[in-house]
């Protein structure tokens, strides 16, 4: 059975930093792309970065450029989202997902995605 299951969620400060971790477990995901995606009160579930995992190509969402890094780690089957500079507009619940990349990541619906973490909560105060 596949299990992704994140944690480093927190409350912080405008300006601060997280990192999000994912670890999968049931399979490795060589071929596929893992990604974090975030949903806010009443907003719909949105990808915020991505990685083809054994191609490492990333996908980033225009409001999190320059500021979030997503990263993989083999040997630990996990990946991460380090997150910097942090917004009261980046507050959301974030969920790690996977998927084969059948379509260009940035077209993949959270719809298309079969494998979901719970979620873990980050919360920026201004």
């Amino acid at each position: 059975q596949v299990q992704l299951v994140e944690s480093g969620g927190g409350l912080v400060q405008a300006g601060d930093s997280l990192r999000l971790s994912c670890a999968a477990s049931g399979r490795t995901f060589s071929n596929y792309a893992v990604g974090w995606f975030r949903q806010a009160p009443g907003k719909e579930r949105e990808l915020v970065a991505a990685v083809i995992w054994n191609i490492g190509s990333t996908y980033y969402a225009d409001s999190v450029k320059g500021r979030f890094t997503i990263s993989r780690d083999n040997a630990k089957n996990t990946m991460y989202l380090q997150m910097n500079s942090l917004k009261p507009e980046d507050t959301a619940v974030y969920y790690c997902a996977a998927e084969l990349p059948r379509l260009p990541i940035a077209t993949m619906a959270a719809r298309q995605w079969n494998y979901w973490g719970q979620g873990t909560q980050v919360s920026v105060s201004s």
